[in-house]
């Protein structure tokens, strides 16, 4: 059974940069706010992740493609970053009214790759998911727990739109050291029904959740839930978050 929940943000982090050591700045914030206990989640935003890897281009030095400039002309945005997009995807899902869904190369179906433009040197470098969400995951995992006495499950995220729903909620791309799904299927609810197919998305609420001491302008790119109870793992990945193409309605 669930008791409280605590999430606190993790504030003073500053401006990532390439080859910067990601562990040592969460560490850095992570003791400001009193340090790690024993079944903590650390939730970070992609961004960081990404700057700090490098997932960074500059578009002046993109030559966009025929395709792309046409894309461009429809959505209304620079083709550079339309030729970014499309480099990173493996398919587009659907384009229409200047908005383009495609899958990643992760196999994550998001708009425009996953690719941002917003609070990266005004808009002078776009940044790009990370290669492999779920491996920056286990290396911060196994980064933090060299310098603690316990690793925290670890949750990278990135914000999504959402079929039938407006607006947009951070999910999960990257986990490590949690099961980021847990099915109650064969469990008996309250009333002595059975359930079927439940299968909750914790990692994706644990992500949903942490943004609201994030936020969007606050600078505050990562977070520490304190108090769920989560269903530890080694070897689980977000990847088990991905629906079966076969069953994906949307595709």
């Amino acid at each position: 059974m669930q008791g409280e929940i605590r999430i606190l943000p993790l504030r003073g982090i500053g401006e990532v940069q390439p080859g910067d050591d990601l562990v040592a700045i969460l560490a850095t914030a992570i003791d400001a706010a009193g340090g790690l206990e024993q079944g903590d989640i650390l939730v970070v935003t992609q961004k960081i992740v990404s700057k700090a890897e490098g997932r960074l281009v500059d578009p002046s030095t993109i030559e966009p493609s025929p395709f792309a400039q046409e894309i461009a002309r429809t959505a209304k945005k620079d083709a550079r970053y339309q030729e970014v997009v499309l480099r990173e995807s493996k398919r587009i899902v659907k384009m229409a009214n200047g908005v383009l869904i495609t899958e990643t190369r992760h196999g994550l179906v998001c708009a425009n790759s996953g690719v941002d433009e917003s609070n990266v040197d005004g808009g002078r470098r776009l940044a790009l998911l990370p290669l492999d969400p779920d491996a920056s995951a286990a290396a911060l995992r196994e980064g933090l727990a060299r310098r603690y006495d316990y690793a925290p499950a670890v949750i990278i995220t990135d914000t999504f739109g959402r079929p039938w729903r407006e607006g947009q909620v951070n999910v999960a791309i990257g986990v490590a050291g949690m099961l980021p799904l847990h099915d109650f299927a064969g469990v008996a609810d309250p009333y002595g029904y059975t359930m079927q197919a439940t299968l909750i998305a914790v990692a994706d609420e644990l992500a949903a959740a942490a943004e609201l001491v994030m936020g969007k302008i606050d600078r505050v790119p990562a977070a520490i839930i304190r108090g769920y109870h989560y269903l530890p793992s080694q070897t689980a990945t977000a990847r088990q978050l991905i629906r079966d193409p076969r069953f994906d309605l949307f595709r």
